[in-house]
């Protein structure tokens, strides 16, 4: 999949997927306005053109957008180098929301109708957590 985004001064191309997946924490709330609607394309995603800019947002997370335009381009988990990227940078694309994370953290002034699987910030940070 090729992204497409405001001012196109990066190219971004990553592997074909069809689920996304909505983070609700307050994080993601404030980098984008609203849930952050995710694609999660694993590390075999690449950029080229001009170098995203970079934001370390946590120990174990980066943020990556474009200098030029400031749109958000992905969610970089650090430990397993997985890129994670906004739904809207593929317009083309028929994705089916699969997931809702941090239902926890949702406000409530919105409520979507989709059967998604739900989990708690805990929830995704128990799964996360390494195993001794």
């Amino acid at each position: 999949m090729k992204a497409k985004f405001l001012c196109g001064s990066i190219e971004v191309n990553a592997p074909d997927h069809k689920d996304v997946g909505l983070c609700h924490c307050s994080m993601c709330r404030r980098w984008t306005g609203g849930p952050m609607f995710a694609v999660h394309c694993g590390s075999d995603v690449s950029f080229t053109g001009a170098e995203p800019v970079r934001y370390q947002s946590s120990d174990w997370a980066e943020r990556g957008f474009c200098s030029a335009c400031g749109t958000h381009l992905f969610y970089h988990l650090l430990p397993n180098d997985e890129y994670i990227l906004p739904a809207g940078l593929f317009q083309d694309q028929d994705f089916t929301l699969a997931s809702e994370i941090f239902i926890d953290e949702k406000p409530s002034y919105y409520e979507l109708k989709n059967d998604t699987h739900k989990m708690t910030g805990q929830q995704v940070f128990d799964m996360y957590a390494p195993k001794n």
